[in-house]
């Protein structure tokens, strides 16, 4: 080793150590008869100190190092007259009688420091310099230590570690995939797998019954904050389980990973039915760490001629605590930002409960102070709260309240990070129904069993039927869906037909699961984590990117490698794919 020691581990207990360091300048100060530099590696900054009464040729030297130079240098370790306690080596610093550059840079295009001067498409560009940084450095050895921690918790509990194919069929089900043309079969093409879904179902009748694999996953989908086109999943799979069985086993995991990276105790992990959630949350990945619920005002405010609820299919409300004095600029901020095309609200309804007991509503001319009382007993607001009414079609009003709810939980502070809630959604429709292509779509994967006492429902009312489906979810965000899987060839049939698939179709694309089922398959259930998401959800930000080495941007491309990328027109023709040139 060229070193001796890192640069985040000496300490008072080295005083006159001799010592060789190694790493990089992150700054120097030249303050007349003394120069200091910062020199930065991985493991921390540590102080060099240079006297130009001692040795000018050496901080003549010190001082002709530019920012990024790589450097070693020999020295010994003495205390600090001027100590910094906010940093382990700050009571330290080394008098160097010795520099070699290992290789000078190029000034940097932006400053490596925590909060640098930078923006985001300028360090995704230079990502192996964004990558110095302290913060984002800290990231990864967050994710490093969530990784150890899942492999000791789930090697625990007798789960083996299997890798499964990257090159694997293409399925028409879920988002689009990413395709991957075969040079030696022209014509036919390889996807890039979602999931490894049906391996780890094909693991489970071969035997192995407690997999799992912390493994790349693809969706050629649009991206946001949460989502990139590769991202990594905690893949598990479990046999001759049911859904209590997994819930707890997986509860587990996650206190395992609260305590060991977090040193939190997290004791509860409530249920509540994806029916509740909708209901009293207006979505199904709800934020529990404040109340604020939804609360249904259709069958008190209908009847009073005012079309906009005469006419709605709900009429649903929530309470902002103390906010009874916000401006009329304030509603009128909250009002555009429901009316944005991603939320799609056409407006906003408001009712103050005044200080002083009585009732201001934007819909006096239709609804006396007695009837505005009703609607503040419903909503169980008390003097100087806000309540926000919307109204509409069930499922689009549910959501634009949702966005509402967390945008005055953001508005109050109510999303502390700091603060961890978790809980099970569970008992998830087995269908979805679009009106587009009119047909039924599976909520979960056509491999999702259905609760057994609903399967009579499969032929007289399939809407109704409720999935073995559960997802796990903290401060508002999913961090992992599962299901009990179909293990009967005869129901995996059935739900494929009522899913559109022909005969022909379902074998072509699922035979050999469905054959494989003819074999002795168990009982078996299993659930997938979003890796990235959780390590995001750790570190207490909205970012996936953050917490990945390489991430893509907001158009899927990698800008430090300029990729995706057009290939040669031979290489096309050699993959037997023809474009126009």
């Amino acid at each position: 080793m060229l070193r001796s020691h890192n640069c985040g581990e000496l300490n008072i207990s080295n005083i006159n150590d001799s010592v060789v360091l190694c790493g990089w300048v992150q700054r120097s100060r030249d303050l007349g008869g003394m120069t200091f530099v910062d020199l930065r590696d991985r493991y921390g900054i540590t102080q060099l100190a240079f006297n130009m009464d001692v040795n000018a040729n050496l901080c003549g030297q010190a001082r002709k190092l530019g920012r990024e130079f790589v450097i070693l240098v020999r020295g010994s370790v003495t205390e600090r007259s001027n100590k910094n306690l906010k940093m382990p080596t700050g009571e330290i610093e080394i008098i160097v009688n010795e520099i070699e550059i290992l290789n000078e840079s190029k000034t940097p295009p932006f400053t490596i420091e925590e909060n640098t001067d930078g923006g985001e498409e300028l360090r995704m560009k230079y990502r192996y310099l964004d990558l110095r940084r302290s913060n984002v450095r800290k990231n990864l050895e967050l994710r490093h230590k969530m990784g150890i921690e899942t492999r000791i918790y789930m090697n625990s509990l007798n789960f083996i570690e299997i890798e499964t194919p990257v090159l694997i069929k293409s399925t028409p089900e879920g988002a689009r995939d990413f395709v991957v043309p075969s040079r030696i079969n022209p014509g036919e093409f390889y996807a890039l797998p979602q999931s490894p879904q049906t391996f780890k179902q094909l693991l489970m009748v071969a035997g192995y019954d407690r997999y799992f694999q912390i493994v790349k996953c693809f969706r050629d989908e649009d991206l946001r904050a949460d989502r990139q086109p590769e991202f990594t999943q905690i893949d598990c799979e479990m046999a001759f389980v049911n859904q209590e069985d997994i819930l707890s086993t997986f509860e587990g995991l996650a206190k395992h990973l609260f305590k060991t990276i977090k040193g939190i105790e997290v004791k509860e992990f409530p249920r509540m039915s994806y029916a509740d959630a909708m209901k009293y949350y207006g979505n199904d990945k709800p934020d529990i760490r404040y109340e604020m619920k939804l609360v249904e005002l259709t069958e008190i405010v209908k009847g009073k001629d005012f079309k906009v609820f005469d006419d709605a299919e709900l009429v649903v409300a929530i309470s902002a605590s103390g906010c009874s004095e916000y401006t009329r600029k304030q509603i009128d901020e909250l009002t555009d930002f429901v009316k944005r095309p991603q939320i799609g609200s056409t407006g906003l309804i408001y009712l103050r409960v005044n200080n002083d007991g009585t009732y201001k509503s934007s819909v006096d001319k239709f609804y006396s102070e007695e009837e505005l009382k009703k609607w503040a007993i419903a909503c169980n607001a008390q003097k100087g709260d806000l309540i926000f009414v919307m109204a509409g079609k069930t499922e689009k009003t549910q959501k634009a309240m949702s966005e509402l709810r967390l945008e005055m939980g953001n508005r109050l502070n109510l999303r502390n990070p700091e603060v961890f809630a978790p809980l099970w959604v569970v008992d998830f429709p087995l269908f979805e129904w679009d009106e587009e292509t009119n047909r039924f779509y599976a909520k979960h994967h056509p491999f999702t069993s259905p609760k057994i006492e609903d399967i009579p429902l499969l032929d007289s009312n399939p809407v109704e039927v409720r999935a073995n489906a559960y997802d796990l979810v903290i401060n508002g965000v999913e961090i992992g869906g599962g299901s009990i899987r179909i293990h009967k060839k005869e129901l995996q049939n059935k739900m494929l037909r009522m899913l559109g698939f022909s005969e022909e179709d379902a074998q072509n694309q699922f035979g050999f699961l469905m054959n494989a089922f003819e074999f002795g398959a168990p009982p078996h259930g299993g659930i997938a984590f979003g890796f990235d998401r959780w390590c995001a959800i750790f570190g207490g930000s909205d970012s996936i990117r953050d917490y990945i080495a390489f991430p893509k941007n907001n158009s899927g491309r990698d800008v430090m490698i300029d990729s995706p990328s057009p290939i040669a027109y031979e290489q096309l023709k050699e993959l037997s794919i023809k474009l126009d040139k």
